[in-house]
């Protein structure tokens, strides 16, 4: 009897202590207005904070995308072999023309492990007149962070590095145009 109501002591002592974490936690979370900015997970789902990457451009320069903070991004992941990529990227260089000069970037991350010659990525910027920045994945490594299973895909990003929305297939301009315009 004696171990019965000492278990049953415990068991209530131990109830009461989760409540009151939680209780605490949910009222802090309220309080906040829920997650603070600093507290966004990094991930790659819409609200997450879009994982940061290091890639290099043609020229050999070096870009991050946390240097587009402060701006709202496209990061678009592609390749030169692909139908739907070649076919959205004159609607993507017109939105980029009539966008740079109000925060928004594109950043163009090209699958260069799987081109079939990587001088093909110098040729296809060349013949699509292509402005925005181009980076090249050599080792699939943004691709995989991103888990892009199909190109093109894009992330929308707003200026404080939050994914808002990804696309799964090519990009239109009047899409483009619509979400940007929702996005701060």
């Amino acid at each position: 009897m004696k171990k019965a109501t000492v278990v049953l002591v415990l068991l209530i002592l131990t109830g009461w202590a989760i409540y009151d974490t939680l209780s605490k936690n949910m009222a802090s979370s309220v309080k906040d207005g829920g997650k603070s900015e600093g507290q966004v997970a990094e991930g790659i789902e819409v609200g997450n904070r879009a994982p940061d990457f290091v890639l290099r451009t043609l020229n050999g320069e070096e870009v991050r995308l946390s240097d587009f903070r402060g701006k709202r991004v496209i990061v678009n992941i592609w390749a030169t072999w692909c139908p739907p990529c070649r076919a959205e990227m004159p609607d993507m260089q017109k939105f980029y023309e009539q966008y740079k000069d109000e925060r928004v970037e594109i950043v163009a991350v090209n699958l260069t492990q799987s081109e079939r010659q990587p001088e093909h990525v110098a040729r296809f910027i060349q013949e699509y007149g292509i402005t925005f920045t181009v980076v090249l994945d050599e080792k699939g490594e943004v691709s995989r962070q991103y888990e892009a299973q199909a190109i093109p895909t894009s992330y929308l990003i707003d200026s404080k590095g939050i994914i808002r929305k990804k696309m799964i297939g090519p990009m239109s301009y009047d899409w483009m145009v619509d979400q940007m315009e929702s996005i701060q």
